[in-house]
């Protein structure tokens, strides 16, 4: 069937149930949606539960669209005439691509009023559809920019969007039946993760990624005849934000791709943040940019996001649902439906089945599951990393150590994740005066990366959302805390009193991090402590082995005379225990497991251990390998 046959079949089924005064003008699929527009959007809104009858009726996620949107300008005024006062509106984002209207406001309940009234009066007063968030605590300037620019380009959005829910919904042609997964990068190493899933009538990449630490292997394998060209993807899948997984998605745009990536809202916006740090940080270093920020502009453009939970198709065949997966803000594991039942394969991404300060355990239910490719970071036998109560006295101690001795702590940390973990720890300490009242100054991305997670609550533990929202006491805003956004500031830090410097990159492969270095580590009595994992071949694994004489360039050393420390039980991914606990306690028991992401001797390590442990199939692959499935 044409996809106008479709459409217009889908419309007489949509008319046959709608009731008599609703008028439905036209039907499209925009990306993986099905959009009704229609004059009566308030006539919709009376009827609360139409939308989820058609949804589950005709197995479509829709969205209800007027013909015509009301302004946004007008639109807001009605909704605060609507609203009252007391929600504490503070500002309203018009999403044309959704005809929704996001309300941010600091008492969110005042807004939905009792069982959703007020949103519905809203819907009824201006046409737009109602959603509503809390203000975030701190504003990030980073989420400002990308609705903006989103609002920017909403033609082409739109235009995308139809393109590619024409290619989502096309009909299945192919009469084989085959899924295979070929490895691009990330199999017996860490880093430049980047996996395509194939089936008779799709192509979908899952995470694209540079390896940190290295210039020779740093891209995944791209040009191999299994994805080119680009044009041929139906879709890219990121799994979360850090750069081992989505420093090269812009690179895609540069060189053909013109489809959709897929991820959380919090994915999306922090990925855009780090890939413009990216940039930055390689042209200071004096390397070769692969893309500019006009390529993370069409990233930007060509994003759709997805809730956890929520079932959507992204190929004629495939259906991909996000789950929580623990590691850093809105990291999923990427969970996709192959065919009419024929298989069910999960990428976890990095995820940590172990509660944190910031986050729950990844997930381990879903409703059918045949294959897992799970990460294997600390995968070996001995990689059994200490308690959260531990690590956080072990980080105590070196605090107080170093403070009495008059010197400085630089924790060098991802702005996205341990950096917000290692906050916390600080600010209860410094509040229950486990260690001294000093400051902890924060240099690179972290402050911005921390206001993305205010943005995104519905990310965070339960725990820590009660504290920041219903006990108002977030400690991102602690006294202690203080932003280092100039040259000169860093220096006043680095001649200043004792403190605790959090600083990018983790893995000390450039940015503010080296400034300290430089100035900090010839003396003894400074102390660097690692609370994430150093990849092979980055200056954080040399050091961390032993190295007390670091080249930087050609003509400069620095000795590292400063106490060196490794405080384990920090880190986003999940030990050896947990991996093992989370392969048993996996629901449905998968029929195989690849062990990727993770040092040779780690992946091959873990892959045995599974197999003898649970007696599941198991494979530690290696890169520019293809094994089917099916």
């Amino acid at each position: 069937m044409l996809i106008d046959e479709r459409l217009e079949d889908l419309r007489k089924k949509i008319n046959s149930k709608v009731p008599a005064g609703i008028s439905i003008s036209e039907v499209e699929f925009e990306g993986p949606e099905l959009v009704i527009y229609t004059d009566d959007t308030k006539k919709f809104a009376e009827q609360a539960d139409l939308i989820k009858v058609l949804a589950r009726e005709l197995r479509k996620r829709i969205v209800v669209r007027p013909n015509i949107l009301e302004d946004p300008e007008k639109a807001a005024t009605k909704v605060r005439a609507v609203v009252p006062e007391s929600a504490g509106i503070t500002d309203m984002f018009f999403d044309p691509d959704t005809g929704e209207v996001l309300v941010e406001a600091e008492k969110p309940g005042v807004v939905i009023g009792k069982n959703g009234a007020t949103l519905r009066d809203i819907t009824k007063e201006i046409g737009w559809t109602a959603k509503v968030v809390r203000t975030p605590p701190i504003e990030s300037k980073t989420v400002k920019d990308i609705r903006q620019y989103l609002r920017s380009v909403k033609d082409e959005r739109k235009e995308f969007l139809r393109r590619i829910g024409k290619r989502i919904h096309r009909d299945v042609r192919s009469k084989d039946k085959w899924v295979r997964v070929t490895t691009l990068g990330c199999c017996r190493e860490v880093g430049r993760a980047a996996f395509l899933l194939s089936t008779p009538e799709s192509k979908i990449l899952i995470d694209c990624g540079e390896k940190p630490g290295s210039s020779s292997e740093g891209f995944p394998y791209l040009g191999v005849p299994e994805i080119s060209p680009l044009s041929s993807l139906d879709a890219v899948v990121l799994t979360h934000a850090h750069l081992d997984h989505c420093a090269m998605i812009p690179l895609l745009y540069k060189y053909g791709f013109d489809g959709p990536v897929y991820s959380t809202p919090a994915t999306r916006d922090l990925s855009a943040m780090l890939q413009l740090d990216y940039i930055d940080v390689v042209n200071k270093d004096g390397g070769v940019v692969p893309y500019s920020s006009k390529e993370v502009q069409e990233y930007l453009k060509h994003s759709i996001t997805l809730n956890y939970g929520s079932v959507t198709d992204i190929a004629p065949d495939v259906k991909l649902t996000y789950h929580n997966a623990g590691h850093i803000l809105g990291s999923a594991i990427s969970h996709f439906h192959v065919g009419d039942g024929l298989y069910n394969i999960a990428f976890t991404g990095d995820f940590n089945y172990d509660k944190t300060r910031l986050f729950g355990p990844a997930t381990v239910q879903f409703p059918r599951l045949e294959a897992v490719f799970m990460e294997s970071t600390y995968g070996g036998s001995h990689d059994i990393q200490p308690s959260k109560k531990d690590a956080e006295t072990k980080l105590y101690d070196i605090v107080n150590t170093t403070i009495n001795r008059g010197g400085k702590i630089v924790i060098p940390a991802f702005a996205v994740g341990r950096s917000q973990e290692v906050m916390l720890t600080l600010e209860e300490g410094i509040r229950l005066e486990k260690i001294p009242k000093v400051k902890v100054y924060l240099d690179g991305m972290i402050k911005e990366a921390t206001a993305i997670h205010t943005t995104y609550p519905e990310y965070l533990n339960p725990d820590l959302r009660t504290q920041i929202f219903k006990e108002g006491m977030n400690p991102f805003l602690a006294e202690c805390f203080e932003q280092v956004d100039s040259s000169n500031l860093r220096q006043n830090v680095i001649d200043g009193d004792p403190c605790i410097i959090i600083t990018t990159s983790g893995m000390l492969s450039g940015g503010p991090v080296m400034e300290y270095l430089r100035a900090l580590a010839p003396e003894e009595k400074n102390c660097l402590v690692f609370v994430g994992y150093q990849a092979d071949g980055t200056l954080g694994r040399r050091i961390q082995k032993g190295w007390k004489e670091i080249p930087l360039g050609r003509r400069e050393t620095i000795m590292m005379n400063c106490e060196i420390q490794t405080v384990d039980g920090f880190s986003g991914h999940s030990d050896r225990k947990q991996l093992m606990r989370y392969v048993k306690h996996l629901q449905p028991r998968p029929e195989r497991i690849f062990t990727i992401h993770g040092d040779e001797k780690n992946t091959i390590d873990l892959a045995s251990s599974i197999y003898k442990n649970y007696h599941i199939q198991t494979v530690s692959p290696m890169n520019l390998e293809t094994y089917r499935l099916v």
